[in-house]
């Protein structure tokens, strides 16, 4: 079995249609197709079924895709292993980071990386706490960047932890806003601001929501994005107001940041899954997202 064809066999389990896989892999969908009917040709089995205009796995192709994970990174594992016996960082590494820690940790972090290691290759994949927990834990990321404070979905002992950073959560106003001043801020004098949440059931929308009803009122929210960038736009344009982590606060945009009079932070935290020691590429990814000196350590270190 070839396996650039078990990674697009494991992508449509993963990302559901075949032109999602064809985007990932910068493929036309009618060479995913191709290629996914070359694997049931080398198996001898079915793997997909059509329905109506769509695709999807049969009970073979879903074994097949979800053992196929552990086949490549196994091949990843002895790849590395044979270049440098280990000790050189190669091969590849999937590392999901949530929104606001993309540019400021993992993009700067992938950037020395592929300085500091020729050989090593990292992916990297946009996933919210919610997401990037079961996607470590289903062998769909090797890292994740996700906070320990996401009470909905807790970390297990199954995962081992790697402290990053503490970020602080900001009211976020346009800058002509009377808040937009010095100080902390107490939330229940905003109450009968109009607000710009994340998308519902997401962090933020659930840590924002409970914020604001710790104040004694609830939001009366004009706007949901799923984008920090759109928040801002629509915060600078003096449409509305928000919490946003410190982190996902562009400086590009003309909006003014006020600490809360209770102070609110939220722990960054890298994870991996426990069991035995991560192989090379993996301790350097990691070490590479410790390396941000910008950033306040928790316990102030």
């Amino acid at each position: 079995m070839n396996p650039w064809r078990l990674r697009l066999l494991s992508q449509l389990d993963t990302l559901g249609t075949v032109r999602a896989v064809a985007q990932a892999a910068n493929l036309s969908p009618s060479s995913v197709s191709q290629q996914l009917a070359v694997l049931e040709t080398e198996t001898r089995t079915q793997l997909l079924e059509r329905t109506g205009r769509r695709v999807r796995l049969t009970p073979a192709g879903l074994i097949l895709a979800r053992r196929a994970r552990a086949i490549l990174d196994h091949m990843n594992s002895v790849e590395a292993e044979l270049r440098g016996f280990g000790e050189e960082p190669a091969g590849l590494v999937r590392l999901g980071a949530f929104q606001s820690t993309i540019h400021t940790m993992a993009v700067p972090a992938v950037r020395r990386l592929a300085r500091e290691h020729p050989h090593l290759d990292v992916e990297l994949l946009e996933l919210e706490p919610h997401a990037s927990m079961p996607a470590l834990r289903g062998g769909d990321a090797d890292i994740i960047i996700t906070t320990t404070d996401f009470d909905e979905l807790p970390l297990g002992p199954d995962l081992d932890l790697v402290p990053l950073a503490m970020d602080p959560i900001l009211l976020v106003v346009p800058p002509e806003h009377p808040a937009a001043g010095r100080g902390a801020v107490d939330l229940a004098a905003y109450a009968d601001e109009s607000w710009s949440f994340d998308i519902p059931q997401s962090y933020m929308a659930n840590l924002a929501l409970r914020l604001c009803r710790q104040s004694g009122f609830e939001p009366r929210v004009v706007c949901r994005f799923s984008n920090y960038m759109m928040t801002l736009q629509h915060v600078e344009a003096g449409l509305s107001i928000a919490l946003l982590p410190g982190l996902a606060v562009d400086r590009r945009y003309r909006v003014a940041t006020r600490e809360l009079a209770t102070p609110v932070t939220r722990s960054i935290t890298a994870a991996i899954r426990r069991g035995s020691p991560p192989r090379a590429a993996v301790r350097a990814v990691l070490e590479a997202l410790r390396h941000h000196p910008e950033l306040p350590l928790p316990g102030g270190e």
